[in-house]
């Protein structure tokens, strides 16, 4: 079988608008999360996010670098989002279709959780206050899902494999996975993965805030509310942005010299048929994508050294994960170390699987472990787990596991490492 490998990875975050900006302060334990000022939040109960910081600021996105002003206004901010962390990838990569064959072995396989919601939110207005014929010809392929893809195929001229995934939180990871087994299958011999959102709009946090979604107790003090595991959590607090990687076959990558971040060694994926927002509360699907994982991957439980938990501060989701790690691992879980970088950028939907994943690649080559924020009181199902509280760690990482669990039950793992 194919071993598929990382040759480029590429970053938008609520840190950042860089892979290395992004990490220096995720192991600085900085917090990418603020109080919401693009929109009026007064009637909203949640009034933080975690937004990109743009080009005026410090380490921030700029859209320019990729795409002409006239060109943005006709592309969604999820978009936008996507090329960016897509262009970074590629760059890093060092890898260009050169020939006819490159552009057909080359794909794209970027997701989104709920795609051009801020484009959807303006054209309701438009057509309601100004009727249809003052609807933009753009409105359509800016705001679909497949359009993140479509434009990475297009700018790159990569003729392979073309799709999106769409899987609520579990998106990212999907897109990984899913891109790694075309690969494998020998449909394409590079890959271009990940996902993208910026859901932080009026609607998105009145949605979320209705389905009691989101942290509410600390609108005057944001970069304290993503608190996973801590008994002061009150729900996640929403991010933005994208994350990419290029996936390629590992022969592929050995014969051009590519440089490689890590290996992809297993992917699971499972489904908890229980509710439509509610984790089961034995944690079955989460146990059951991580051990599907590890079959896949033929890694002994024992050798992963680190977990990078789905992790979303919510009160109930944050111990069956947590419950799920302990039944897996049993013996072994003191063996592991236990983090959840969403205390740093917030909940990025459905780009957080793929953002988490490059963390976890990170922390595989510099054997520095990411640390959770603001958990200063842990529950009591923490106790005796290694949880990284507020700082980050140094630690041998050879092997990590990355989870994500998504509205409708859906859920999935990545196992990643030091390539050998």
């Amino acid at each position: 079988m194919k071993r598929v490998v990382v040759t480029g990875l590429g970053l938008v975050t609520p840190l950042a608008g860089s892979v290395n900006k992004s990490w220096d302060k995720l192991i600085n334990a900085e917090s990418g999360i603020g109080k919401i000022e693009g929109f009026n939040v007064e009637d909203l109960p949640a009034k933080i996010a975690g937004h990109v910081p743009n080009s005026e600021q410090e380490d921030g996105f700029d859209p320019n670098r990729c795409l002409e002003l006239k060109e943005q206004r006709k592309v969604d901010r999820f978009i936008l989002f996507a090329i960016d962390a897509a262009y970074q990838a590629i760059k890093d990569s060092k890898w260009e279709a050169k020939s006819e064959e490159d552009s057909y072995r080359s794909g794209v396989l970027i997701g989104s959780g709920i795609g051009g919601l801020s484009t959807i939110e303006q054209a309701t207005l438009v057509l309601k206050e100004k009727g249809p014929r003052r609807l933009s010809p753009f409105f359509i392929p800016s705001c679909l899902i497949n359009l993140a893809s479509g434009q990475v195929s297009i700018k790159n001229n990569f003729k392979g494999p073309n799709l999106s995934v769409v899987s609520a939180c579990s998106t990212g990871a999907h897109a990984i996975g899913d891109a790694a087994r075309l690969i494998r299958a020998n449909e394409a011999d590079v890959m271009v993965a990940g996902g993208s959102e910026a859901a932080i709009t009026r609607l998105g946090i009145g949605g979320f805030s209705a389905a009691r979604a989101l942290s509410t107790s600390y609108n005057d003090n944001p970069t304290t509310a993503s608190r996973p595991w801590d008994e002061g959590r009150d729900g996640f607090v929403m991010g933005e942005g994208a994350g990419c990687v290029v996936l390629e076959d590992y022969e592929h990558a050995k014969s051009r010299g590519a440089k490689i971040y890590a290996e992809i060694l297993g992917y699971g994926l499972s489904a908890d048929a229980y509710h439509i927002t509610a984790p089961s509360e034995d944690g079955d699907g989460g146990y059951r994508a991580m051990q599907a994982a590890i079959i896949n991957g033929g890694v002994d439980i024992s050798e992963i050294n680190y977990i990078n938990a789905h992790g979303t501060s919510t009160p109930l989701g944050d111990e069956i994960e947590l419950g799920a790690v302990k039944k897996l691992f049993q013996d072994n879980i003191s063996n592991l170390s236990i983090s959840s970088t969403k205390s740093s950028v917030g909940h990025m939907l459905g780009a957080a699987g793929a953002v988490e994943a490059i963390f976890s690649i990170l922390a595989v080559g510099n054997d520095i472990i990411p640390p959770t924020l603001n958990l200063e009181n842990p529950c009591d199902s923490a106790e005796g787990i290694d949880l990284v509280p507020l700082n980050a760690k140094e630690k041998k990482v050879n092997i990590a596991l990355s989870n994500s669990f998504g509205f409708g039950g859906t859920n999935a793992s990545l196992i990643l490492g030091k390539v050998k």
